[in-house]
């Protein structure tokens, strides 16, 4: 960083007053913060690494005030980087802004294979922290297993399940795939049905394998019953919702049976608790039925999350999950992205295979495409559709795909009104919450400010993680759902 992107980094936290995903302020004028280790490990942790600003007091209505020594400052916080495993290489660089010396360290990301970063005095398992919002935020075990399974490539697709023998497979759907494939490739006919089931990671010494079980399985939820796919339908637009019979599900099932079951079974769920349109030809008077979500959208969703969730022991107790709103459709799929892959990334570059054995196995037996286009796919059939873009969220324990189902269920730049207040980025609108609430407003009074229209997405992608940074507070917070909650500035 040069001395004049520092100042302009100081102006604009004056102005926004607020920290950030990437940003820490610090105010050192008196001494060094005893413990930074924490931001440290957050920052080396996230793509894109963090800034922690030195000399501004947030206390203070985020005023200058100065670092009180500028050589001992930088050498308490190196050896504090230097605490850290690995340790952390910090930039620094210095200015001064009206009148009082201000610093800034740059804390770079490591590579995802390099990571957690964690402070070795708390050692790997409570030292290693992550960026949420503007909060530094423990890992959690199953975080930091990611790290260590993408680390050490641990494919759980390829495990062998011990309880499950060559008789709990069907015999003629495993005859067929092996016949297909020794007529793929001609040097398989030379080797033994065993020899092959176990080239192929079918089985390991013997023993099939997860991803044989699920695909050849008689019944796979025998061996793992949460490996299964739990849909419900709510009478709303957000859980907990019911319906004027007080059901909190209009529909509710449990979908169980090998991949291509349960793909098939989940998407006649969604037909049968969504709505269809009766589209007549006005030229050649032919029918046809307009889905309320599109169904080949539908399909590659389910695809992927059954293909792509996390096998491991950390998850392999939770089920893939439909929820079905008035207003949208969800999609949670256990685990986080694996390894480098983000959401800026889906559908444009390959990504790294946490089950290569499922997918090529599922690919042989359904003729699902293993080429990386169900996120074009979906993004091109709700195009088509007419309705929003999908939104991916890669949250700290599970993927989430989201489809809404008309044009104003999401906030896009022709829903904003202009006479509303004009901030766009995510940053900005926290900060315009923030005003706003100097005295208590409903959630439907802080979208009108803000020119959205859809409360359930500004809930979770503002409300919430304002409040579980401290900086906005519930006048009901023992009832945090109530529609006569508000918010205001803590």
């Amino acid at each position: 960083m040069q001395t004049v992107e520092l100042i302009d980094l100081v102006k604009e936290v004056i102005q926004q007053k607020a920290e950030r995903q990437n940003l820490e302020i610090k105010a050192a004028h008196i001494e060094c913060p005893k413990r930074l280790y924490d931001t440290i490990s957050a920052f080396s942790n996230q793509d894109g690494g963090g800034i922690i600003l030195f000399g501004i007091d947030e206390n203070a209505a985020f005023s200058p005030v100065g670092i009180y020594d500028r050589q001992d400052l930088q050498k308490k916080v190196m050896e504090q980087c230097n605490q850290m495993e690995p340790p952390a290489r910090a930039v620094f660089t210095f200015a001064e802004f009206d009148g009082a010396p201000v610093m800034s360290a740059e804390i770079p990301g490591l590579d995802y294979g390099d990571r957690p970063c964690y402070y070795r005095g708390s050692g790997r398992l409570k030292g290693s922290y992550i960026r949420v919002g503007d909060a530094d935020m423990p890992m959690t075990d199953y975080e930091i297993f990611s790290y260590e399974s993408f680390r050490q490539r641990k494919y759980y697709d390829e495990q062998p399940v011990p309880r499950a023998t060559m008789q709990h497979l069907d015999s003629e759907k495993l005859t067929q795939y092996l016949s297909r494939k020794k007529h793929e490739r001609p040097k398989f006919a030379l080797l033994t049905d065993s020899e092959a089931m176990e080239f192929m990671n079918i089985t390991h010494n013997g023993i099939p394998t997860l991803a044989a079980v699920l695909n050849f399985g008689l019944y796979p939820q025998a061996f793992f019953p949460q490996l299964s796919i739990t849909a419900v339908a709510i009478p709303g637009e957000n859980m907990g919702d019911t319906g004027p019979d007080s059901a909190r599900f209009s529909d509710n099932r449990r979908i169980e049976g090998q991949p291509s079951e349960m793909v098939e079974e989940a998407i006649a769920f969604c037909i049968r608790n969504t709505k269809v349109k009766i589209i007549i030809d006005a030229k050649t008077g032919q029918r046809f039925d307009r889905y309320e979500y599109p169904v080949d959208a539908l399909r590659e969703i389910f695809i992927n999350a059954i293909i792509h969730r996390d096998y491991s022991q950390h998850t392999i107790g939770t089920p893939i999950q439909i929820r079905i709103f008035r207003n949208r459709l969800e999609v949670h799929s256990p685990g986080t992205l694996y390894g480098r892959m983000t959401v800026e990334q889906l559908g444009n570059c390959s990504p790294d295979l946490r089950n290569p054995i499922l997918a090529v196995m599922t690919e042989g037996i359904s003729g699902v495409e293993n080429r990386y286009s169900g996120i074009p796919t979906i993004r091109r059939e709700m195009a088509a559709a007419g309705l929003p873009a999908p939104i991916f969220e890669n949250r700290r324990n599970e993927f989430v795909v989201i489809l809404f189902n008309e044009i104003n269920s999401v906030d896009t730049p022709s829903t904003q009104s202009p006479r509303n207040h004009p901030a766009s980025s995510d940053e900005e609108r926290m900060c315009a919450i923030l005003t706003f609430c100097q005295t208590p407003k409903t959630r439907k009074e802080i979208a009108a400010h803000l020119g959205l229209k859809t409360i359930f997405f500004i809930s979770g992608k503002y409300l919430q993680p304002l409040v579980n940074a401290g900086k906005l507070k519930m006048t009901k917070p023992d009832k945090p759902k109530s529609r006569n909650q508000k918010f205001y500035t803590a």
